[in-house]
């Protein structure tokens, strides 16, 4: 994301600024100069309101477009409200009551979080929901064995710190007597507990025999696979609620957006970099740098218990998006998260 530097304004213009986009964001229309003076009663003529306007255009914060009287917001203008304008919406405490409950009746089943964390997103923002499992942020190696099956086919049996197994089988040159098999998986144990990938792969170039290669690179492979996000793995809900915005009455935004949706891999790319920042984090449209994403907004944050187990939950809509409770909502869900993690034995 590209960090923008945003302009000094007068608090008039401030008050106009967040005027018109939450003008554009509740109609969907641009919003012309007699509307905000006489909805908002500012005191100030209509001349005087277009004038201000005028100036919030020369820095870059709205747009005119050519078919209309009105203003809609850049995606500098959106920027400047979500850091200094809007205001911050709590969701009611009925509502998180009601969430909470949903997600206590699921508590011991960590595969319906994700399911219903993207469920509940959609249906706050209505928007597209897109939810990560959680997992460990790097896979560590901490235990395998080397079962002898049949003849030369061997079971090799992984296990990673966090819980996961994996299962591959070997088919060898010659046979392999169990007690050899037991002592090579006794001595890559040794030389190979507690490290991720990246020292696996380094460990790897060192004289080893053939079958401790074979062994080193099929679970290298597999650890390499899990530390990658693949997109199936991904929970998405609330694709009908966003197509439901006036943005996509044209075909053409509709097939880009389900797009996007579809293959995955611009916002696995986004998500990905979520996991290295804190806090509820804002893309808009161009902030992204990716041409695909210049129309949306992604509102994301990561999840979970740092170092352990961690993902990432978000929403994606247009950039005309009710930031205050898409905000809200992304925030809310990772606590309930956060705190269903916290809950799982050490």
């Amino acid at each position: 994301m590209v960090a923008t530097t945003l302009p000094q304004l007068t608090e008039r213009r401030k008050a106009i600024l967040k005027m018109v986009i939450q003008e554009y964001v509740q109609t969907a229309q641009p919003v012309p100069s007699e509307v905000l003076a006489q909805k908002y009663q500012l005191g100030v003529s209509s001349a005087t309101v277009r004038n201000e306007l005028a100036a919030l255009e020369e820095l870059g914060l709205l747009n005119h477009p050519h078919t209309s009287a009105g203003r809609v917001p850049t995606d500098r203008g959106y920027r400047c409200f979500v850091e200094s304008l809007m205001d911050w919406m709590p969701l009611p405490s009925d509502e998180c009551r009601m969430i909470r409950h949903q997600f206590y009746q699921v508590r011991t089943q960590m595969e319906e979080w994700t399911r219903l964390g993207a469920a509940t997103l959609a249906r706050l923002s209505h928007s597209a929901a897109i939810v990560s499992p959680p997992r460990a942020p790097s896979c560590c190696f901490k235990h395998l064995e080397l079962l002898s099956v049949y003849d030369t086919r061997v079971l090799l049996v992984l296990i990673l710190q966090d819980g996961s197994i994996r299962q591959h089988m070997l088919t060898l040159s010659e046979v392999v007597p169990q007690e050899e098999l037991s002592l090579i998986a006794t001595q890559l144990n040794n030389h190979l507990a507690g490290l991720p990938a990246e020292r696996v792969s380094q460990l790897s170039q060192e004289g080893w025999s053939t079958l401790e290669k074979q062994a080193i690179g099929l679970l290298l492979t597999t650890m390499q696979h899990l530390d990658r996000w693949e997109w199936e793995e991904i929970v998405q809900d609330g694709v009908l609620e966003a197509l439901s915005q006036p943005e996509f009455a044209e075909i053409d935004r509709t097939r880009q957006f389900l797009e996007i949706l579809g293959q995955g891999y611009l916002l696995l790319e986004l998500l990905s970099g979520a996991m290295h920042q804190s806090g509820v984090q804002v893309i808009i449209g161009g902030e992204s740098q990716r041409e695909a994403m210049r129309d949306y907004s992604l509102v994301i944050s990561r999840y979970g218990l740092a170092g352990r187990l961690e993902g990432v939950l978000g929403i994606l809509g247009p950039t005309r998006m009710p930031y205050p409770r898409s905000i809200s909502a992304v925030h809310f869900i990772a606590r309930v998260m956060n705190d269903l993690l916290g809950q799982l034995p050490g």
